[in-house]
């Protein structure tokens, strides 16, 4: 990751972001709809010193104080690295009995390459054995013992966020590479087998899974395991993009993932912050306003990520976002409340 931020956003724009967010009813929330970044330690967040009152320092400060704000944070860190059950277990303690955890996916099942350094000690060496030299290894090269084991103590770090019933789902994102074919479908199949009845949802990064041919039978495969479809907002680039379709697929969940439009920064080789650099002016956070309405109406819950997470940015989009749906349930509510003309 670069060390050096980005450049801020013009000072208008972040000015009106600041100001639609200042308006939100905290927690941001509205009607079965939660809202939420993704993750909630990132550096350039504290760096910004635009969220995090002074003196939250602590792990335990900082996801307290997150928890005022916000009843959901996608939890980044298992993609990455495998947690201990009990750092897991000391988040649940932490937030209320409201607040609620998607989970990104460890690499072992969307096929990223695992990164053998932060892979537990005891495996690292075995990883090792089949990467070689190389820093990260393919799962699909690893033996089937060495990968159920990394599943395994995947879903062993969930457990205290289910048996709190604050897991809201496990997020599959798959790589552009994961393209829409019979094995890749099939994989699919497995994994529903392989996690039991975990809550999944799928973020596809390769826009064949929704083409005019394909469409319809992604749509009954993902329903027939009952998997939520990613809805995201992310930049249009040649070979890469996927547009922003609402899709309900599983009507206890529906989720959306924001990541910003930065289109020359969403490309390989970018840094993360380099990829999701972008603040979402009022405007544009208002066009989302009826379609996330609508999906509510499809699904019993709906979460929405903002996962541009560069300085406050992601914070602002979630708050602006909440604060329009807040105002749009009350302009309803009051004209449900107008006496008829006539």
């Amino acid at each position: 990751m670069s060390k050096a931020l980005p450049p801020e956003a013009a000072p208008e724009l972040l000015a009106s972001a600041q100001a639609l967010a200042a308006q939100v009813e905290l927690p941001a929330r509205a009607p079965s709809i939660a809202f939420g970044t993704a993750g909630w330690t990132d550096p350039s967040l504290i760096k910004s010193h635009r969220f995090y009152p002074r003196g939250k320092s602590s792990p335990e400060d900082r996801l307290k104080f997150y928890a005022t704000q916000f009843e959901l944070v996608e939890v980044d860190a298992t993609y990455y690295t495998l947690l201990d059950p009990q750092t897991v277990a000391r988040w649940v303690e932490w937030t209320p009995a409201t607040f609620h955890f998607d989970v990104k996916s460890h690499p072992v099942l969307t096929g990223h390459p695992v990164d053998i350094a932060r892979s537990p000690g005891d495996l690292a060496p075995l990883l090792r054995e089949v990467a070689g030299d190389k820093p990260r290894v393919y799962p699909k090269d690893l033996p089937q013992e060495i990968r159920r084991e990394l599943v395994r103590r995947f879903l062993e770090q969930l457990e205290p966020i289910r048996a709190a019933g604050r897991l809201g789902c496990v997020m599959l994102q798959f790589p552009p590479w994961f393209q829409a074919t019979r094995g890749n479908a099939r994989y699919i199949e497995g994994l529903r087998n392989e996690v039991g009845d975990v809550p999944l949802s799928v973020e596809f990064r390769n826009p064949s899974w929704l083409s005019a041919e394909r469409r319809s039978r992604v749509l009954d495969l993902l329903r027939g395991q009952k998997l939520s479809y990613v809805i995201v907002d992310e930049p249009d680039v040649p070979l890469g993009g996927v547009p922003p379709t609402a899709l309900v697929t599983d009507p206890e969940l529906a989720l959306f993932r924001l990541h910003g439009h930065n289109s020359a920064g969403w490309k390989r080789g970018s840094s993360v912050w380099e990829r999701f650099n972008y603040l979402y002016s009022p405007a544009e956070l208002q066009r989302w306003v009826p379609t996330v309405r609508e999906v509510r109406e499809r699904a019993q819950q709906v979460h929405v990520v903002f996962n541009n997470c560069v300085r406050d940015y992601a914070v602002l989009g979630a708050k602006g976002l909440a604060a329009l749906l807040q105002h749009s349930q009350l302009t309803d509510a009051g004209s449900e409340a107008r006496p008829a003309k006539g």
